[in-house]
């Protein structure tokens, strides 16, 4: 039977979806329960993570020196992201003292044992290295809860503010913001680590002990981190005025860099400079909107004062 026209294109386009069901399903958001590498491709990534992960994950992947990568600890912190994430977080910056020899089908490989290792199922079809399908694919949510000792230690800690808020941001926001901006004008893979006997002072001597990406990371971290802490009630402004934490335009503008520390960890995790300097404009963007509201005020005695 002869087919012409649009209906030989339908046929055409049928055929093709059926011998390729998982790249098209793949475009659809799912789970990692359904079933979305091969038993043979964990396999592999288990020979892979026997010479590259274990000696920090341990022989079990339930962790070491480094974090574990199978249980409910490794789920808290993954689940609720893309497995592109997962994967962009083995392919660009494992292994930590050899970064970039892992291919990115090695990378696929070694998420999928992680996947198995975590008890999810194969399937028939492996595991891709192209971002856009790993963006559709979640961990599966699963059930979460407080260790005893950390439920009944936590109602009876008390954290009240120690510094004003310009001591708060000079020592943590200014000079983690910095970091992030400097790598509009220095790619972090280009420079070395190690530490310098000969500087004069100890900021100089261990400034470089880490490596140049991992102080990257850090600072994206330290902006999430601090959100919480300009919100600390009791905290006061230097001129003595009390931090607005109850006025919904400064929860907003804080809400705005927690959200713009967490783009810039996702930027640093491709360890590239261009997609690291892209979000330092949102970084001083998040920045300035506050600053035009309660900072660049005509006198500095009228610093966090609510706007008229």
């Amino acid at each position: 039977m002869k087919c012409i026209g649009v209906l030989c294109l339908a046929i055409l386009v049928c055929s093709v979806t059926e011998s390729s069901s998982f790249r098209v399903h793949a475009q659809q958001p799912q789970t990692a329960t359904g079933a979305v590498y091969t038993e043979a491709q964990a396999k592999r990534g288990e020979a892979i993570s026997q010479t590259r992960c274990v000696a920090c994950h341990g022989e079990m992947l339930a962790g070491d020196i480094a974090p574990p990568l199978v249980g409910q600890d490794f789920l808290s912190v993954w689940e609720k992201q893309p497995l592109a994430d997962l994967f962009d977080k083995i392919n660009n910056t494992m292994p930590a003292d050899a970064l970039g020899t892992l291919t990115r089908p090695q990378a696929a490989d070694l998420v999928a044992y992680i996947l198995q290792a975590n008890r999810f199922p194969s399937g028939n079809a492996e595991l891709g290295a192209d971002d856009t399908a790993l963006k559709q694919i979640s961990l599966a949510r699963r059930a979460t809860a407080s260790s005893p000792a950390t439920a009944a230690a936590a109602p009876g800690l008390s954290f009240p503010a120690a510094g004003n808020l310009n001591q708060l941001m000079r020592g943590i926001l200014f000079p983690s913001s910095n970091v992030l901006f400097d790598v509009q004008t220095q790619d972090p893979g280009a420079r070395q680590k190690g530490a310098r006997p000969d500087a004069a002072t100890t900021t100089a001597r261990y400034g470089d002990v880490y490596d140049p990406w991992m102080v990257v990371d850090a600072a994206a971290i330290s902006l999430v981190e601090a959100a919480p802490l300009l919100m600390t009630s009791g905290r006061r402004c230097e001129n003595g005025k009390p931090v607005p934490v109850d006025r919904a335009d400064w929860q907003r503008y804080v809400q705005g860099l927690a959200d713009v520390g967490r783009a810039a960890y996702r930027a640093a995790q491709t360890r590239s400079q261009a997609a690291v300097s892209e979000v330092t404009n949102q970084v001083s963007d998040a920045c300035a909107n506050c600053h035009r509201v309660y900072r660049d005020t005509p006198t500095a005695a009228m610093r966090c004062t609510p706007p008229n």
